[in-house]
């Protein structure tokens, strides 16, 4: 069979995008197939897979993506997608794409992310990072292409009512970001009744729906202990007060508190992320010694209760081996919650789309800054979409987003907007 450039050709039961050279599974056809009914062309598409490689060719990390938002702004500009209202800067880097209808109705706002990853990409890829040691290895580019496609959607298919403000959120990362949105006061008037997020999943089925109800991603932190004695000569140990033994027995008892499942309330992963102690000489007998340390629970109450144990192990240590100490806390994530109501416009937007969107068996054990904007008052769904079974792991060197999801994830959440505005 012969297809036309830019035509979409079914071969034996795939669909095959001559454009792109892409091939889609077995049942993904039905979805691309109706996508130009809606409006997106193929010459959109093509926009789109070229804004997302050129997003992964310049990745910035949290707190830095300010040309990643300017990019973002070019490409709407060299399309013609200007929205309603443009608001820039929001909580460091953030993009806030507000589109208004005619008539009075909910808001609905659709988030994603801008940063990347401190991590050396190891891909052999034609668009593959050009900044050493930053990568956008978990996907953020193509979720930001996802929810672009909607601004072509939404120019050509105008609000009839209510409004949709599409957020490109910075400092996801590390938890940072949709906190310093909430502290923004430019951003509040743009809070949203529902909000909405994908996370792409490997190991996944292309294109399957993960979904649940409640908690979907675990609160964590990251807490940083300081121990801080005296240094003596290594000939004479007993002169100084060494954090050594303090030490061992943190790093011996802190892996005891992990208990449960991520299914159960109770559930507590404590991870070792990095140790020191003194500095590497032979002939000083160490002051200080560091222990980062990764905590994770499915609920809140269960992570300040957590908190509260870890500092009185660290006191007791401390305060028996004669050392001072400081704790810190970095990354901090709330848990994500999926509220009942967001949850059935997003199993509905899949069941249109063919799609039977699976039940999530437990929480994800790494988080995700988005629990935070609950705290608005919006309900609150984000929902996982299958990137593939071969797919590497989100955070792996080798990750590159499937181009295949920008279409499929744009689609649903245009059928998740179009239900909750009737």
């Amino acid at each position: 069979m012969r297809a036309l450039q830019g035509e979409t050709a079914i071969v034996k039961g795939e669909a095959l995008c001559i454009c792109c050279d892409w091939s889609f599974g077995d049942g993904l056809h039905e979805i691309l197939a109706g996508w130009d009914v809606m409006g997106l062309s193929k010459d959109d598409l093509a926009k789109l897979v070229a804004l997302r490689h050129e997003l992964h060719q310049h990745p910035e990390v949290s707190g830095q993506e300010e040309q990643t938002a300017a990019r973002l702004v070019a490409f709407l500009d060299r399309n013609g997608l200007r929205p309603d209202a443009m608001h820039h800067d929001l909580g460091g880097h953030g993009l806030a794409l507000e589109y208004i209808g005619a008539d009075d109705g909910p808001t609905v706002m659709i988030r994603c992310e801008l940063d990347a990853l401190p991590i050396v990409e190891q891909n052999a890829i034609p668009h593959r990072s050009s900044h050493e040691g930053v990568a956008h290895l978990c996907g953020h580019d193509g979720h930001m292409a996802t929810v672009i496609a909607l601004a072509f959607l939404l120019r050509d298919q105008p609000l009839k009512r209510g409004r949709v403000i599409l957020l490109f959120q910075g400092a996801e990362e590390t938890g940072a970001g949709a906190q310093a949105l909430l502290d923004d006061a430019r951003f509040e008037p743009l809070y949203p009744d529902y909000i909405f997020a994908l996370h792409n999943l490997p190991k996944l089925p292309l294109g399957e729906v993960q979904l649940g109800t409640g908690v979907v991603c675990c609160a964590s932190r990251g807490m940083k202990i300081t121990l801080i004695g005296k240094t003596s000569h290594a000939a004479a140990p007993q002169d100084g007060v060494s954090p050594v033994g303090a030490m061992a027995t943190l790093m011996k008892d802190i892996p005891t508190f992990c208990t449960g499942a991520r299914r159960d309330e109770n559930f507590v992963l404590t991870t070792i992320t990095h140790a020191n102690v003194g500095v590497p000489n032979f002939g000083v007998a160490p002051a200080d010694a560091t222990l980062w340390v990764t905590l994770r629970t499915v609920t809140q109450s269960r992570m300040d209760a957590l908190v509260d144990d870890m500092e009185r192990l660290v006191a007791t240590e401390a305060f028996t081996n004669g050392l001072a100490f400081d704790v810190q806390y970095q990354d901090v994530f709330d848990a994500t919650e999926n509220h009942g109501d967001a949850v059935a416009h997003i199993s509905k937007a899949a069941r249109i789309n063919g799609i039977t969107p699976h039940d999530l068996p437990e929480p994800m054990s790494w988080s995700e800054d988005f629990g935070r904007f609950a705290k608005t008052g919006a309900k609150a769904g984000m929902f996982f979409l299958g990137s593939g079974i071969d797919q590497p792991q989100l955070h792996n060197p080798d990750f590159d987003f499937p181009d295949e999801l920008i279409p499929i994830g744009a689609k649903l959440f245009w059928d998740i907007i179009s239900d909750v505005m009737g």
